[in-house]
């Protein structure tokens, strides 16, 4: 017989009096680390490259894991008993009726898929909600911060994001769902990030995950609810340290766009949430018109035989730094960012060897056109200051990092994406694609310029050109429509 009982809302107990079956337990859910081979642990053997997320002393298990317990149980047989394990909250079409929604002081409604993402939530209390970024995942939020303070008077509500430009995002969101109802944005929510109080009486805090783990303990006790956004990032040890410590947030929610598919990420994000409910997909928002059209042109620089001949075996930082350097390369970009009509990001991910030179270059052959710089050094009213101002533009650039624009920053009337980067991360890819799929006011659609890069020479073939063909699978797995084009450079 197992025992599975609710040690808190964020940990399982599970126990049995044959110690086999909890080793059993154990190795079920033991998995080897993503790139663990890598790892300087693993290198130095320290560490045998293997994750558990069952505690064999403790006997402890992530909450968001009670089905693949009882999974566990029923595949093999064993009889089990469920304590304290009940759901508090269920679905009010009363209460969403009741809810004036507003967006640009005009009166909405939720959309079905919307409403069943919400439906969902309150009725399974854990959850990680799949939607694309540009489907509406802080209205869904929204609706669900409401609901819980209409459910819970003694508790508060957290929030958490991954940068202080979407704390900020975030809250200006609220802002406009709330403009034609009684909800006082100013008055029920605060933001934390650094520089801000961390101490605050208002019912929901929208922080970065940076600033709360630095929290006490006891800081975390007041929430009875938690929402992750971009939930894919919670695999990190810092934040399942948090969600840990959540130990009375009855309402787990997480949201994302994307999750990479390695198990044990994908398992240590169902502990902290619960399952994977897929809201609806990029595919089906666009075909519904309700994203912009997308195309993709993934554009094949071809260098000469002469310097593929002479580029060598090189390390993969070697190679990184040869692209980001390389001058006939960023004259390409510079000249495509600008004959591009529309507003166009340009994303990097190497900030003093490509970004602020790209930047420069860019901006001094603008002729007068808007041009913006944004990289971790910009401050997060800076960066909405910008996203702003590109709202409202029609033919300006940007040229951002990757890490503050590739991750949950939505942009409307956005045209043109230049990947000048190369990466084979699938999260990366969706997200910095979800960055041009807003519906721009003129009904104009989004075009992906993906640069890859081939200084391959026979045989061998180099990593950045193998991480493009990553990417091309990527866009066939989510039916995006691409042309492959070889560029002479």
């Amino acid at each position: 017989m197992i025992s599975i009982k609710k040690k808190n809302e964020a940990l399982l107990y599970v126990s049995s009096e044959d110690s086999g079956v909890l080793r059993e337990i154990s190795e079920y859910f033991t998995f080897y680390a993503d790139g663990y081979k890598w790892m300087p642990a693993f290198k130095n053997k320290l560490w045998d490259g293997k994750v558990r997320l069952f505690d064999l002393r403790s006997r402890t298990l992530p909450y968001g894991l009670l089905e693949e317990t009882i999974q566990f149980c029923n595949d093999r047989g064993y009889e089990y008993t469920l304590t304290d394990i009940a759901n508090r909250f269920s679905f009010s079409s009363e209460f969403v009726d009741g809810l004036t929604l507003s967006l640009g002081n005009k009166e909405i409604k939720p959309r079905d898929y919307q409403l069943k993402a919400f439906e969902y939530a309150t009725e399974s209390q854990r959850a990680i909600l799949l939607s694309p970024t540009g489907s509406g995942k802080s209205l869904i939020i929204y609706m669900l911060l409401r609901y819980f303070l209409s459910e819970e008077l003694d508790k508060k509500a957290i929030v958490i994001v991954p940068t202080t430009s979407l704390v900020e995002q975030m809250y200006k969101d609220f802002e406009d769902y709330s403009q034609l109802d009684d909800f006082n944005v100013e008055d029920e929510v605060h933001r934390i990030y650094s520089g801000k109080e961390k101490y605050f009486d208002q019912p929901i805090v929208i922080t970065t995950w940076q600033s709360a783990i630095k929290m006490p303990l006891n800081w975390f006790a007041e929430f009875g609810c938690v929402i992750g956004d971009e939930a894919h990032t919670f695999k990190a040890k810092s934040l399942t340290t948090i969600m840990n410590r959540l130990v009375n947030a009855e309402l787990r929610i997480g949201t994302t766009g994307t999750i990479d598919g390695g198990q044990v990420n994908e398992l240590t994000l169902i502990g902290n949430f619960g399952p994977i409910h897929k809201v609806i997909t990029t595919k089906e928002l666009i075909d519904s018109q309700t994203l912009a059209d997308l195309s993709i042109q993934c554009l094949v620089l071809k260098y000469s035989d002469e310097v593929r001949k002479e580029f060598g075996k090189k390390t993969y930082q070697e190679e990184i730094t040869y692209i980001a350097e390389h001058e006939k390369r960023n004259n390409f970009i510079t000249n495509l960012a600008l004959d591009l009509k529309g507003n166009s990001l340009v994303i990097y991910n190497l900030v003093k060897k490509h970004g602020e030179p790209l930047f420069k270059q860019i901006r001094d052959k603008a002729k007068g056109r808007k041009v913006f710089f944004v990289s971790g050094n910009v401050d997060a009213e800076e960066r909405e200051r910008i996203r702003s101002i590109t709202e409202k533009e029609k033919n300006s650039i940007i040229v951002a990092s990757a890490g503050t624009f590739s991750t949950g920053i939505n942009i409307r009337n956005l045209h043109n994406i230049i990947f000048a980067s190369p990466t084979k991360s699938q999260i990366r890819v969706l997200q910095s694609i979800g960055r041009g799929l807003r519906k721009s006011d003129n009904g104009q659609g989004t075009v992906i310029y993906d640069l890859a890069d081939d200084l391959s020479w026979k045989k061998r073939k180099n990593y950045t050109l193998n991480h493009a063909v990553e990417r091309v699978k990527i866009y066939n797995k989510e039916k995006f429509k691409y042309e492959i084009h070889e560029v002479p450079l």
